[in-house]
């Protein structure tokens, strides 16, 4: 549920955790969390990121402050969910970063924004995940006996050893692992018209599991620019190569914060109209 601060009326949200506000941005930075990670995981980004962006990581249900509430098992019913409660956030210009399941989630979500509400983001940052159209060769994995579990996600490398080996962490945190890897396994893509927005693939290049050769086609879903970076690292690069992905980002947002500037001042204050992003929108998304 949304609400306003009466103290200085500032949209909240348990959806979102904003580590820094930023009133006086340009342009919103949505971040989408790998399975089972949560918005903590950019809580560092707005130091290294241009001044005029105001980071919003996500926070989806199951994690941080949200653990005690149910994760969600399927796509469709996350991304309605996510529509409803962010909209509110999209009275200005914005752009979609998501890792792994989180690059999933994110261009779901413009996809649905698009059709029900005719609002994209301006750039689409697609990390770590393969393009949505091939098949995913890779057994299942969410429901894997404990022992294969814990055994698939050392392999993974993106849970810390010291919580798979203290169970009562694990039971913690497993349901939420197993609810976001039943949301990757059982994700099943539908043909729709490409995005307008351009967008940006990265990968590491060590990850086994998503090849360049995975990232290439998506390309197929916009009409506008594509590019294709990799990293040094496995599938976490992320974290490992975080210095150097930030760099990207940060190239990549002043070339859409340019093209934002540019749009204004040839178009001047209608070119990005409240009633074009704002909660206007909301009825319509929320049915």
């Amino acid at each position: 549920m949304m609400t306003f601060s009466k103290t200085n009326n500032r949209l909240t949200t348990p959806w979102l955790n904003l580590f820094r506000h930023n009133p006086e941005a340009s342009l919103r930075l949505f971040c989408f969390p790998y399975a089972g990670g949560a918005a903590s995981i950019f809580r560092n980004w707005a130091d290294h990121l241009p001044a005029d962006i105001e980071v919003c990581p996500v926070q989806l249900p199951g994690r941080g402050p949200r653990i005690r509430e149910a994760p969600f098992l399927g796509v469709p019913r996350l991304i309605t969910a996510l529509c409803r409660e962010l909209l509110p956030y999209l009275d200005k210009p914005f752009v979609f970063f998501g890792h792994s399941l989180g690059a999933l989630i994110s261009f779901e979500l413009a996809r649905k924004l698009s059709q029900d509400s005719q609002l994209e983001p301006l750039h689409l940052f697609v990390s770590g995940r393969l393009a949505p159209q091939l098949p995913d060769t890779m057994p299942p994995t969410y429901d894997l006996p404990e022992e294969e579990f814990v055994k698939e996600l050392r392999r993974l490398n993106g849970t810390p050893a010291e919580v798979l080996d203290q169970p009562e962490l694990l039971q913690l945190i497993a349901p939420t692992l197993r609810a976001d890897f039943k949301l990757c396994e059982t994700y099943e893509h539908l043909t729709r018209p490409p995005l307008k927005c351009s967008i940006t693939a990265l990968g590491g290049l060590y990850d086994e599991d998503v090849t360049r050769e995975q990232l290439e086609p998506w390309r197929e879903h916009t009409s506008a620019a594509f590019s294709l970076k990799m990293l040094p690292g496995d599938h976490f690069f992320l974290h490992s190569s975080e210095s150097m992905l930030l760099q990207i980002l940060t190239l990549e947002l002043e070339a859409v914060l340019s093209g934002l500037n540019h749009r204004r001042v040839s178009q001047g204050p209608s070119a990005f109209s409240p009633r074009e992003f704002g909660p206007a929108l909301l009825s319509d998304a929320a049915r």
